[in-house]
């Protein structure tokens, strides 16, 4: 049998010999602390809560049932079973006291093992209840921290994919770290657009950045002679160069047939192939056009392209943060979401503030400065 000695019951009535009865039957079995009138019984309640309460209905001041309605209100002892005590014993009192959050009813004078045998019942209940929350509050932390493993495994892994980007293509360096800055400015601030609303979630924003670096992971299936070339592309180059979609987004699909649909992989895949479509529907490697283009790829095409513009490449020297703002906001409605060109165009200072914490050249500083 589980003892249950060391569970505290508390007693409130406003009659002594009702008390006296109480405590000759249930003091021996239990820690027992009485209460004359409900405010007493609430502060005892509240310093140090009880694992049950039997409360007294009809009592002057306050009666039981305001005192049960404070202390259900109470997060202190809001969990706390309380049991009616009355000599009243027509439906209507019991009702409004299983109403207010009363476990159970006994009607006075008591009876001695039917007072026993209730008590007993509802501190067991309360002890299994009680150990059922442990539990599920131990499940609960055993789930998050294996979230957080999950977590830390997919970024891990894309930071590792992205890497093989970066390395292969020595051009990038911070580029994946500013990108990643770009569009979670982006996507909070569009979070209250009408259009982005529903789409813009927490969960989508987390897994929008969480899957940009993948951007141009396909660059690894592009030949040396092309990724690296000291020079302009041919076109038949460039046209292999624009192929770094298909490989990026094949390289996904792949992972996907043998890990699964994971949301981050779904999003990447995305992010990986739209991110070169325009709005006006002239970009690659679908010619995708307006909505019809993933918000994702959307948002990252405008980020991608405002890194070009303030890095150095073999073609060109790194632009000023101005003029890169001005070829942006030039593009709205061409290359680019006319709302996503419009919050650029508001936050294009803390654009500016992500490229310079990940500069990589003071040349590049001092364009950003300009």
């Amino acid at each position: 049998m589980m003892d249950l000695s060391q569970c505290r019951v508390l007693a409130v009535d406003d009659t002594k010999l009702n008390l006296d009865i109480l405590v000759n039957t249930l003091g021996k079995s239990h820690e027992l602390a009485v209460a004359l009138n409900g405010a007493s019984a609430l502060e005892m309640a509240a310093e140090s809560p009880p694992d049950l309460i039997l409360l007294d209905i009809m009592m002057p001041g306050m009666n039981g049932y305001e005192v049960l309605e404070r202390l259900k209100r109470h997060p202190a002892t809001a969990e706390v079973p309380v049991i009616m005590l009355s000599a009243l014993s027509d439906v209507g009192t019991k009702a409004r006291g299983f109403q207010l959050g009363a476990v159970d009813y006994l009607s006075k004078p008591f009876e001695v093992e039917e007072l026993k045998a209730r008590v007993r019942t509802h501190l067991l209940l309360a002890r299994a209840q009680r150990d059922l929350r442990c539990q599920n509050e131990r499940l609960e932390e055993m789930v998050r921290e294996r979230t957080r493993e999950v977590i830390q495994t997919q970024q891990a892994t894309i930071e590792s994919m992205a890497a093989l980007a970066e390395y292969r293509d020595p051009e990038t360096g911070q580029h994946i770290h500013r990108v990643k800055g770009y569009v979670t400015i982006l996507a909070e601030e569009l979070r209250t657009h009408p259009r982005f609303a529903g789409t813009l979630t927490r969960d989508f924003i987390e897994l929008l950045g969480l899957s940009c670096p993948l951007h141009d992971i396909g660059k690894v299936g592009v030949p040396d002679h092309i990724l690296l070339k000291p020079g302009p592309l041919s076109n038949e180059e460039f046209a292999e160069m624009r192929r770094h979609t298909e490989y990026g987004r094949d390289a996904i699909l792949s992972v996907q047939r043998k890990l699964g649909a994971m949301p981050f992989l779904r999003m990447a895949e995305d992010i990986i192939f739209t991110h070169h479509e325009k709005w006006d529907g002239s970009g690659y490697p679908q010619g995708l056009a307006g909505e019809g283009i993933p918000l994702c790829g959307r948002i990252m095409a405008l980020a991608d392209v405002y890194d070009a513009l303030i890095s150095r490449r073999v073609y060109k020297p790194p632009f000023t943060h101005t003029k890169a703002a001005e070829i942006i906001l030039q593009g709205a409605g061409t290359h680019f979401d006319p709302d996503i060109v419009e919050v650029f165009a508001e936050f294009s200072q803390a654009f500016r503030q992500v490229a310079l914490f990940n500069s990589e050249s003071d040349e590049q500083r001092e364009n950003l400065a300009r």
